[in-house]
């Protein structure tokens, strides 16, 4: 067997398995903004994404694209179909709208996320409903600012994975403060996803060069002139962070 062909086997290899699910594909791509099943399933191809995020919001009556309405499009013995409760703002609606995800459609992985009224992740009331939701059996994927205490809380709980925000939601802005990121990913064996503001392949790159085991994806793709096209560059992004992350680079990163 070739290097080459042992080095891509290794990037293949699952970063998370919750049972029998294997999600493999480190690109993670929100959908929240979509309201065209053909579209979401051109950028899912487009990005190599195997994770369909399905969520609702039973305050305001706002909702993502359901299982209903990807059921032509997207052949589910394909994808991971989870939940998403990224339309909360408060622990009662998060609450809420992972039992109706869970109750309506079977969905029992989670990716949980309590956002203030400013829509930054609310780390004290994510910590109250991931232990709340864990007890009932769900897998949670919990949203939080960059901090080692709170992160090792919800390692505690049995979470599968932690998700980090990186810069402001829809910001744009990259990682201005890789440091604190970098900081969460050393201090716990959880799988961690950096997200928030990442809308450029570099600042992919640069998550899963410091060691993210994935990273994703939303408002980049929607406010894009080619969304397919920056869908495809962020794929191979995240492969090019990964392999240079996994070849144990020279020293000298300022970050």
């Amino acid at each position: 067997m070739t290097q080459a062909v042992e080095t891509h086997r290794e990037l293949d290899e699952p970063w998370l398995v919750l049972g029998e699910r294997r999600f493999r594909s480190r690109l993670l791509v929100g959908i929240e903004q979509y309201d065209d099943p053909g579209l979401v399933q051109r950028i899912l191809a487009a990005s190599g994404s195997d994770v369909f995020i399905t969520t609702m919001d039973p305050d305001n009556h706002r909702s993502s694209l359901l299982l209903t309405d990807m059921a032509a499009e997207l052949p589910e013995d394909e994808y991971h179909w989870i939940g998403t409760t990224s339309f909360a703002r408060s622990a009662a609606s998060a609450l809420k709208t992972a039992r109706m995800l869970r109750d309506l459609y079977d969905i029992g992985v989670l990716k949980l996320d309590v956002r203030s009224a400013g829509n930054r992740p609310d780390n004290k009331a994510t910590i109250g409903v991931a232990e709340t939701l864990r007890a009932e059996g769900m897998e949670i994927l919990p949203f939080i600012l960059p901090d080692v205490a709170d992160a090792r809380a919800l390692e505690s709980l049995g979470c599968a994975a932690l998700r980090v925000m990186a810069a402001p939601v829809g910001s744009g802005w990259g990682i201005p403060q890789p440091r604190r990121i970098r900081e969460v990913i050393e201090s716990v064996s959880l799988p961690v996803i950096v997200e928030g503001g990442l809308g450029t392949s570099r600042h992919v790159v640069t998550a899963m060069e410091m060691g993210a085991a994935g990273v994703l994806v939303n408002t980049a793709l929607v406010r894009a002139g080619r969304p397919l096209m920056l869908a495809e560059a962020m794929k191979y992004a995240v492969r090019s962070g990964l392999l240079t992350y996994r070849s144990g680079p020279m020293g000298g990163d300022p970050l």
